[in-house]
């Protein structure tokens, strides 16, 4: 049983954009409940438009993992134009939430180069219909953000999931 919130880059050593330090709490995460975030990274260079992400989600099935399919735009998806949905949550012109705007950290394309931190900051995780594969469990997932075919970014982390 591997349970716990780990993390780790997982992209070529030259890879522009660094994850410093990322920590998640509670543990296991509670849907719905409140997610206690605190981040650092580390920019190297500005990602524009169009910026892709890939994820691979897997959940552990015994000593099995399951990769999960993309289903309503959740699981293992590939997001060709973060940036477009990105404006279509946000739209432009209009300031990022909280806390992004108070630490000044962006919320839409381009993001410039440089360091970011997300000192610990509260989110709501409110009680949403997720699909039902879902449950329970532990699960690990991948993401690589890249831009025409060049890899911006790759994170992998781990956690568990308990739903009330």
């Amino acid at each position: 049983q591997v349970g716990g919130f780990a993390w780790e880059n997982c992209g070529d050593k030259r890879n522009p954009v660094v994850v410093q330090s990322l920590s998640v709490a509670p543990d296991p995460i509670t849907i719905p409940g409140s997610l206690r975030v605190s981040a650092a990274v580390n920019n190297g260079k500005t990602m524009a438009s169009p910026l892709k992400v890939m994820l691979v989600v897997e959940k552990a099935l015994g000593d099995l993992w399951i990769q999960l399919p993309c289903i309503d735009q959740l699981g293992s998806c590939t997001y060709n134009d973060v940036c477009s949905i990105l404006d279509d949550l946000i739209p432009p012109g209009t300031t990022c939430p909280e806390p992004l705007l108070t630490y000044g950290i962006p919320c839409h394309c381009p993001f410039k180069a440089g360091f970011y931190s997300l000192p610990a900051s509260d989110f709501d995780l409110p009680d949403v219909e997720l699909p039902s594969w879902m449950t329970n469990g532990n699960y690990r997932v991948r993401a690589v953000v890249s831009n025409g075919g060049e890899e911006l970014a790759c994170v992998k982390l781990a956690f568990s999931l308990q739903s009330h």
